[in-house]
């Protein structure tokens, strides 16, 4: 049994990419589809498929490499746990990475990159990072 979803699909995705592969597997949840849209909308994966096997689903994510074979994800991190929950106002997520890295918020509406809810004007709890 996972507690932590989103920490697991995470070292899924690190593991995956560190040994070339093309496909990951992922188990579901809402909010991991969520994140898996948004790194697809910046570019960080090909795309990613919400797969149901007997009423059980999971899902597909094709990783992205550059022309050279390596990875385009660089870091990807984990945040918030379950110990220890981050939250970050709208001024704390404005950049990353001096905008080449992404957040990824959990806010009141929805789970948004750090780009797109500082436009809003909202903060939230800050679920992982990428670059």
């Amino acid at each position: 049994m996972v507690n932590d979803l989103i920490a697991d699909s995470l070292t899924r995705i690190r593991n995956a990419s560190m040994r070339r592969l093309e496909v990951t597997t992922l188990m579901y949840s809402k909010i991991v589809e969520a994140i898996m849209k948004i790194f697809q909308e910046k570019g960080y994966i090909e795309s990613y498929k919400v797969v149901d096997n007997d009423g059980k689903k999971s899902i597909n994510v094709v990783l992205k490499y550059d022309d050279n074979g390596r990875s385009v994800i660089n870091e990807i991190k984990r945040i918030s746990k379950p110990g220890r929950r981050v939250y970050q106002g709208k001024e704390a997520i404005k950049r990353f990475k001096n905008g080449y890295g992404t957040i990824v918020v959990s806010t009141s509406q929805g789970v948004l990159p750090n780009d797109e809810a500082f436009k809003r004007g909202i903060g939230g709890e800050v679920l992982c990072s990428i670059w």
